[in-house]
């Protein structure tokens, strides 16, 4: 491998020759070596960096052009929008578990974008601290591409898979109206409902949580750019975080906000805390709704069986015709990594020392990984399986018409200690309810005919 020679502060460093990192990020990507190829920066951070410098060039610009002139500014430009589109990833080396303030990740940035803007420009224009981060610190550029990723994340990915399986919950309930069968409450037989009740329910949980997530936005659209390095805005243009604010929004066609209160901007991260919460409510429910289907679904003879679902792949290496619910399982094994996800970003939060969270790049790692695995399962449950889901009349009526808890309508006629009675009698002496209250004497085979309805019971 060629290299070069690069210097920082501290010396020179050797570089590899075709990278366009230099000497900060080296010193890291050597003394770093922590998760390397497995857990680096985010990719959704590499990009809301490209953004960043992208928009603080041109609030820079606008501020003061003698320093940030307009060649600078297109060389700059052109050089964000490609780490942006993803096509300078191999230059972005670094793990997650470096300085917890991300200074790396940041000087990471600054420096691929000035070699690469050199480069566009054909000469030496570009100097990576007092250009690429002209108005900046790597205290308010970090938290500031975590907020924009978080955003992102949660309108541009974790949203549309929400729809996307709620408008496949909306298909399914009218398909299955008018279907009764058995509710279940305490995994025991309860009163009857229709499966598109059922289903209501399923959608309804999502939707809430797509509300949930929608609250938690506003909050996470403050940007700490413009609060440098500990809130004060040392070293930056008055009005430089209304503006870099103003060209974040119009880069990313979202309503970001420089954030009010710069000290808190960069020591407390509250606000990841409540929109993960909101991610983690989403979690649960989707646990829920995936051990419902898996439920419905089991057998295909010794289980409940009142569903079908898609059969995708062999079960088993050794049980011939087996199939498993396994896109169920894989979003039920997502939920406990989210849940898992939500400790070590609550954890993160709560060490915010003085003026700077020195926790962020683990929080925001959790982060966009809930968001990937939430929206990625719920495109692969709804095409995989829940597009599929098929109502089993035959086996739904079956269970109703079995299930001990009708009595519950015969209630107002006998009253619930002789409703009681009959239930137990007819479990005891496996008949049916209407045979266990005629026996008792508490109706005749008439009068039962008359009152007893289980569909009109939903």
């Amino acid at each position: 491998m060629e290299y070069r020679i690069e210097h920082d502060s501290m010396g020179e460093v050797k570089v590899p020759a075709d990278k366009y990192w230099a000497a900060q990020t080296q010193r890291s990507h050597e003394n770093f070596k922590i998760g390397i190829g497995k857990e680096q920066m985010p990719d959704e951070i590499i990009h809301a960096f490209g953004i960043l410098k992208k928009a603080a060039a041109i609030a820079n610009n606008k501020l003061k052009p003698e320093k940030m002139t307009d060649e600078k500014l297109w060389a700059i430009s052109k050089a964000c929008d490609e780490v942006i589109d993803g096509s300078l990833s191999e230059h972005f080396p670094l793990v997650v578990w470096q300085t917890g303030s991300g200074t790396q990740s940041n000087m990471n940035a600054n420096e691929v974008i000035a070699n690469r803007g050199n480069e566009i420009a054909g000469k030496k224009l570009l100097h990576p601290n007092d250009d690429i981060n002209m108005s900046q610190s790597s205290n308010d550029t970090f938290p500031t591409a975590m907020s924009i990723a978080a955003v992102m994340g949660v309108e541009d990915r974790v949203i549309p898979a929400i729809d996307t399986l709620v408008n496949t919950f909306k298909r399914l309930e009218k398909e299955n109206e008018g279907i009764v069968k058995s509710g279940r409450t305490h995994l025991q037989d309860a009163t009857p409902i229709t499966f598109s009740q059922e289903i209501s329910g399923w959608r309804t949980s999502l939707e809430k949580d797509k509300r949930l997530l929608q609250s938690a936005l506003p909050e996470l659209k403050e940007l700490a750019l413009g609060g440098t390095a500990v809130g004060t805005g040392l070293n930056a243009p008055e009005g430089f975080d209304v503006e870099v604010a103003k060209a974040v929004s119009q880069i990313t066609g979202k309503d970001f906000i420089t954030a009010p209160n710069k000290f808190h901007a960069l020591t407390s991260k509250d606000e990841l805390v409540f929109a993960h919460g909101a991610l983690k409510a989403l979690a649960a429910d989707l646990m829920k709704i995936a051990n419902d289907v898996r439920w419905l679904a089991s057998g295909p003879r010794l289980g409940l069986g009142e569903i079908t679902i898609p059969e995708n792949e062999p079960g088993s290496s050794i049980m011939p015709g087996k199939v498993n619910p396994t896109q169920c399982e894989a979003v039920t094994m997502v939920a406990v990594q989210v849940m898992g996800n939500d400790t070590a970003i609550s954890m993160a939060a709560s060490q915010g020392n003085f003026e700077l969270n020195v926790f962020m790049p683990v929080a925001i790692y959790n982060f966009t990984q809930s968001v990937r695995l939430l929206s990625e399962a719920m495109i692969s449950f709804n095409d995989n399986c829940a597009v599929g889901i098929k109502a089993n009349k035959e086996k739904m009526h079956s269970n109703l018409t079995n299930s001990l808890m009708l009595v519950t309508a015969l209630n107002p006629y006998i009253g619930y200690e002789n409703a009681a009675k009959t239930a137990k009698y007819a479990y005891k002496n496996n008949i049916s309810l209407k045979e266990a209250c005629v026996t008792l004497g508490f109706l005749t085979e008439e009068k039962f005919d008359e009152v007893f309805h289980p569909e009109e019971m939903v």
